[in-house]
């Protein structure tokens, strides 16, 4: 008989979310709506769908944007990534309950659906919001009037709420960096006295940071994540302690400051009305206010510093971020990694433990074929110049020498070439040469399109005449550009072709 596994899904222990009040309970009346610090997806952040009921449905009207006011297109700039609210028909729906977390203590919202059981019709939510003590979902409106989707959400319509697969993986994403961060500024401030400023739960699956009064050495970082893991391997639990908010008393405690009055962390947000306090608490490791969901234990949650940080210059201080990863994002890391890693190592022809060295042999080899390039580059250009020079000083006639030279050059600093000539040109006549000239050099890449710049660059005896050529051909040509002294140089884009462009800079050579 062949065996047959089950697997069972993670389920949330039941001493997870504790009351610690004894006068606070969770709404049982469906016509009120469970206030953010009692939601479903708060008591037990593994639950993916729920039955509950609506309370109350209306249209969703888009607040005027501040630029309309004002004038001005200037956006500030989130720092809790979110979907963005389609410009389309949605409702603002709160229930009774829910299992869709609203965006909240540094953790971006969740996504889902709500099915209504009267017709069997999946409503997608973009957003949840916390309005005030209020979960509100924004639902969009498909393939119906606004008049019937308010009537399918009428209060007491029965529905049920669920995040789908793909909103328990954006869920587990969020708790897997929002605990790991509560670990990780625990760790810092008990450890190395480093008080975490502000954190962001980046997009996935960039890193996540912590952003600290200064910058850290390279064994602090390590001690960190090593006493990180140590604590994951003993897998230390997590649960979470409600009471009842005496929001007279916490809107009256301020952030605290640090000495140079940099703010740490986040005082209760002034339009918060939940009435509910809740602490996220990691057995023997920290003690920490915060609305979020959070994993029931660390121990799948091994935690990656990233070996540096950055810093950041304010007018006031010097602070700096600490990146880390964990769960979903550390895997998706590495499997990026080791693939980038793997590729590399295929186009340099060598083990992966031998990339570095590698690396270095075709940077190396890179910056000597640079170096030949460059000096064959100015052999070339006196080569042309000595050229020019003989001609200068053999030309007999009563006006200037004028002379155009184009070539074809695919490099990148094409002007820099056609310097070098114009130096070695200054450098190569006799200091008191009585000869005028004025000399226009050109380049252009092998192929072109209406977007491809060629340069040109003039260079002559006398600077009036100079400027005079650049004049014309920027009236003749289009030439961009400009100059002092003995030199003028610009860009021309489009196409550059000699019947056209040569013959323009010949006609403008013969006026001047």
């Amino acid at each position: 008989m062949a065996a047959t596994a089950f697997l069972i899904a993670p389920s949330t222990p039941p001493d997870y979310h504790r009351i610690i009040s004894p006068t606070l309970s969770i709404p049982s009346d469906p016509r009120v709506s469970v206030p953010v610090g009692l939601l479903a997806c708060q008591r037990d952040p593994l639950l993916r769908t729920l039955e509950t009921s609506v309370v109350s449905a209306s249209i969703f009207q888009p607040p005027p944007s501040p630029s309309a006011a004002n004038g001005t297109a200037k956006t500030k700039k989130k720092a809790v990534l979110a979907p963005e609210i389609p410009n389309e028909p949605l409702l603002q729906v709160i229930l009774h309950d829910t299992v869709i977390f609203p965006e909240g203590g540094g953790q971006p919202t969740d996504v889902g659906t709500i099915t209504t059981a009267a017709d069997a019709v999946d409503w997608e939510v973009v957003q949840c919001k916390r309005h005030g003590g209020h979960a509100v979902h924004y639902v969009r409106v498909r393939n119906v009037e606004v008049d019937a989707a308010l009537l399918a959400f009428s209060p007491g319509a029965k529905v049920t709420v669920s995040l789908g697969q793909e909103g328990y993986d954006r869920r587990y994403d969020h708790m897997s960096m929002h605990t790991s961060q509560h670990l990780l500024s625990a760790l810092l401030e008990t450890r190395l006295d480093l008080p975490t400023l502000s954190w962001s739960l980046t997009n996935y699956p960039s890193p996540s940071y912590v952003e600290v009064p200064r910058g850290m050495t390279l064994d602090e970082i390590s001690s960190i994540q090593t006493e990180a893991n140590r604590l994951v391997f003993e897998g230390r639990k997590v649960h979470v302690e409600v009471e009842e908010l005496d929001l007279v008393q916490e809107q009256s405690n301020t952030a605290p400051k640090l000495e140079s009055g940099r703010s740490v962390g986040k005082a209760l947000p002034e339009d918060y009305t939940g009435g509910v306090k809740r602490v996220v608490v990691i057995d023997g490791v920290d003690r920490n206010p915060c609305c979020g969901t959070h994993l029931p234990s660390i121990h799948n949650l091994q935690l990656f510093l990233l070996p540096h940080t950055e810093a950041l210059s304010r007018s006031s201080a010097t602070s700096a971020r600490l990146y880390f990863l964990a769960g979903p994002r550390l895997i998706a890391h590495l499997t990026t990694t080791h693939s980038l890693l793997t590729n590399t190592a295929a186009v340099l022809s060598c083990g992966a433990p031998l990339v570095p060295e590698r690396v270095s042999q075709v940077v190396d080899e890179r910056k000597r074929a640079e170096k030949r390039v460059s000096d064959i580059e100015l052999e070339l250009a006196e080569h042309i110049a000595r050229e020019l020079v003989a001609n200068i000083t053999a030309y007999t006639g009563e006006a200037p020498y004028k002379r155009h030279i184009h070539r074809i050059d695919d490099s990148s600093n094409a002007l820099g070439f056609l310097s070098a000539i114009a130096f070695a040109i200054t450098n190569t006549l006799p200091g008191e040469s009585k000869h005028p000239y004025v000399v226009v050099l050109s380049s252009s890449p092998s192929a072109q399109t209406g977007g491809s710049i060629s340069t040109v660059l003039v260079l002559g005896s006398e600077d009036a005449k100079v400027k005079l050529a650049g004049e014309a051909l920027k009236a003749k040509l289009g030439v961009k550009g400009g100059g002092k002294g003995p030199r003028w140089s610009g860009k021309f884009i489009g196409t550059w072709k000699d019947s056209r462009e040569n013959v323009g800079i010949d006609g403008v050579l013969q006026v001047i």
